[in-house]
């Protein structure tokens, strides 16, 4: 796969993952932002946008925890994603932001 297909599939999973946030499907959307932060995670802009809309999902279910967490993880995508990044983590607050997660296999492919 190239990193043509990679990005496309970033961005056709925030897609589904804000038609679900909007349609209040919460696991379904934070499932879909997961696969995105997997898929974005080695380029500074998709990323950070990522977190940006884990950040509106913690919002929308009213999580503290999750609020917090992603204004944390935007201001570090922003600094760190050309540094490292721990190579499948799913981005949510569920999860330790340093922990390398084998990546989901509907995802391998694009890898």
């Amino acid at each position: 796969m190239t990193q043509l297909q990679r990005k496309q599939e970033f961005y056709r999973q925030l897609t589904l993952a804000k038609k679900a946030l909007k349609s209040k499907s919460f696991q379904v959307s934070f499932y879909h932002l997961e696969n995105a932060h997997i898929l974005g995670q080695k380029h500074v802009y998709r990323h950070t946008l990522s977190h940006y809309w884990m950040l509106v999902y913690g919002i929308k279910t009213n999580s503290s925890k999750e609020i917090i967490g992603q204004l944390f993880r935007i201001i570090a995508s922003i600094l760190f994603t050309l540094i490292w990044v721990p190579t499948g983590n799913t981005g949510g607050t569920n999860i330790s932001a340093v922990k390398p997660i084998p990546i989901r296999k509907e995802l391998q492919k694009y890898f």
